[in-house]
């Protein structure tokens, strides 16, 4: 192969999977030195550039920036009216994903009607503008563009839908070259984002999402390939439970107790888990369960708040724990969800990771100490991706706090009540787990290249 194949890494979560998974080593083997990784240089940049050492590094940012003039002002005046999140929201409005949760004012993006516009609701005018906002006529930034005509490579966008990776779509379409795009997580076809048109190959990990970008985003269904879900891989191998306990220990606890991960949400999605965690450990204290098993609280890894939100375990010792939030330590979630005796989460892909692991999962279904009317919990499991989940019997609900403590007494005192369950919606949610989900990210492609 002789066709240079650019894998651009946008964020933080990108970066995660396409190392940890293995799919950029399976690339270096495909593609050798043809490889050029371009990497958002934010806060972990260093962590990653030396995962990439040996492979070509660009800084994503270098390459979008560039001069302020006249015709890039006016593309970002008209790109904040009807451009990428404008027409995000619309299609979120038009299909009705994320209904219950959508805010005046979301600190979310995608969840903020308000930045859907005053234009009209019309399917029309939105084909008119997505034409517009993917078109070869926007602007392009200079060093980007001159880096891509120089070189014509094969672009592979690891997050498809996001505005960072807008210029990338438009630079190829007026340079004529192919682009793959990797849809980067299970609930990112249904309102996290509009998906470009007409790429050369689109990769999702389950026959839901190939489904819905044809139903939805109107994708040729003879582009799109069904690679299983490349985080499988990583759980796939097993890990010792000497690993676990080493790991346990060095937080100070005792690994010969049960152990309950209790996984945070974000800020933006759970603004009272504090809550939660303070009343956890209070009962979790008052009750005697201290004596019985130990608590692992892991924040989520955008929660800048979490020493604050999670102050109540933070410094207790003994049997409780937390762990600094990170995007890069996915092996040490492998170790903990491989060996550990029970999960804590209100949604988000933790969840998943949780029943793919065939844990016990207790999934909470309130806000504690919110005001009447308040229902981020619940509404963060309302969206279309989590159907599947939520009409299974694959994990314990609790729609209070007491059934929160009810299920993981339950939970610990049966742990294989809901396994076969768990393994059915595993399989029906992330696809093939036969760990080999990287090789077909990485054959999809280099498949595009030739």
């Amino acid at each position: 192969m002789t066709t240079p194949v650019w894998v651009v890494l946008p964020d933080p979560f990108s970066s995660r999977l396409f190392f940890d998974t293995g799919i950029v080593d399976e690339l270096r083997e495909r593609a050798g030195e043809r490889l050029t990784l371009v990497l958002d240089a934010g806060e972990h940049a260093a962590h990653w550039n030396e995962r990439a050492a040996g492979t070509t590094v660009l800084d994503l940012r270098e390459l979008t920036g560039g001069g302020d003039g006249v015709v890039r002002r006016v593309d970002r005046r008209l790109d904040e009216a009807v451009g990428f999140y404008p027409l995000s929201v619309r299609q979120s409005l038009r299909h009705g994903f994320n209904r219950t949760r959508m805010q005046s004012g979301h600190r979310n993006w995608f969840l903020d009607p308000d930045r859907a516009g005053r234009l009209p609701q019309s399917a029309t005018l939105d084909r008119l503008f997505t034409t517009w906002h993917y078109g070869r006529l926007r602007y392009v930034p200079a060093p980007l563009h001159e880096r891509l005509r120089h070189e014509r490579p094969t672009l592979a966008l690891a997050n498809t839908q996001m505005h960072s990776v807008v210029p990338f779509v438009v630079a190829a379409r007026r340079a004529a070259l192919p682009v793959v795009g990797h849809i980067a997580s299970w609930d990112h076809t249904v309102g996290k984002g509009i998906v470009p048109p007409g790429l050369g190959r689109y990769i999702v990990q389950n026959d839901v999402m190939r489904d819905d970008l044809v139903r939805y985003h109107h994708v040729d269904e003879h582009r799109i390939v069904v690679s299983g879900w490349p985080q499988t891989d990583v759980f796939h191998r097993r890990r010792p439970r000497a690993e676990f306990e080493r790991l346990v220990r060095e937080l100070g606890l005792d690994p010969s107790r049960p152990v309950v991960l209790v996984m945070g949400n974000s800020p933006v999605n759970a603004p009272y888990e504090k809550n939660f965690v303070d009343r956890l450990v209070s009962w979790w204290e008052e009750s005697g369960a201290a004596g019985r098993f130990s608590l692992l609280f892991r924040p989520h890894p955008r929660d800048r708040e979490w020493r604050e939100r999670f102050s109540a375990p933070l410094f207790r010792g003994g049997s409780a724990a937390v762990q600094e939030p990170s995007f890069t330590d996915l092996e040490t979630l492998a170790v903990l969800l491989q060996h550990g005796d029970a999960v804590v989460s209100n949604a988000g892909t933790i969840l998943l990771d949780a029943l793919v692991n065939d844990r016990p999962a207790v999934c909470v279904l309130y806000d504690e100490g919110a005001p009447p009317g308040d229902s981020w919990a619940w509404k963060n499991v309302s969206g279309e991706h989590y159907k599947a989940l939520i009409e299974s019997d694959a994990f314990y609900r609790a729609e209070r706090f007491e059934d929160v403590t009810a299920a993981l007494e339950r939970a610990l005192a049966h742990p294989d009540e809901l396994a076969a369950e768990r393994r059915r919606v595993a399989r029906e949610v992330v696809g093939e787990i036969d760990g080999r989900a990287a090789e077909r990210v990485a054959d999809a492609i280099v498949g595009t290249v030739a």
